[in-house]
């Protein structure tokens, strides 16, 4: 697997975006400030993150998603791994990550990364998504907030 920083004016991988967050309006914006890294095995895409600063020495995971037909091979912890690499080595001391309190392998994957809870934003997803989300049969509705520390 080959992880790429995208350039400036480089075509979003917006479908597999998307699978992380419905809204493509936020995508595009979160990804206008932010970094956005993409895997490829070979010539296919299967994966792509961004990290976005926040203020002081922090920077969040905004975006995860690993294409469908290759999930549960791994990636998904090689992307984070990664990004927890380029964190350490861009100077941040903490990386935030964000999820869903219906996904639930995804809450697994990040604590066994190294990733702690934080904070939970009640009602988030009902606040900012104009359509509920279920997923695991379970409605999103509160942003479960993670932290890894170097």
């Amino acid at each position: 697997m080959e992880i790429r920083l995208l350039n400036d004016g480089d075509d979003l991988p917006m479908d597999l975006l998307l699978e992380a967050d419905p809204s493509e309006e936020l995508v595009r914006e979160y990804c206008g400030r932010g970094c956005v890294y993409e895997a490829l095995v070979g010539d296919s895409l299967i994966g792509v993150y961004v990290l976005l600063s926040l203020p002081g020495t922090a920077v969040e995971i905004k975006n995860i998603a690993v294409a469908e037909n290759v999930r549960g091979r791994g990636y998904g912890k090689k992307l984070i791994l990664h990004a927890l690499s380029e964190a350490k080595r861009l100077g941040f001391a903490n990386v935030e990550i964000g999820t869903g309190n219906s996904s639930v392998d995804q809450l697994m994957l990040y604590q066994k990364c190294g990733f702690r809870i934080d904070s939970i934003d009640h009602d988030f997803f009902t606040r900012n998504y104009p359509e509920p989300i279920i997923e695991n049969g379970i409605e999103c509705r509160d942003m479960i907030r993670l932290v890894y520390t170097f």
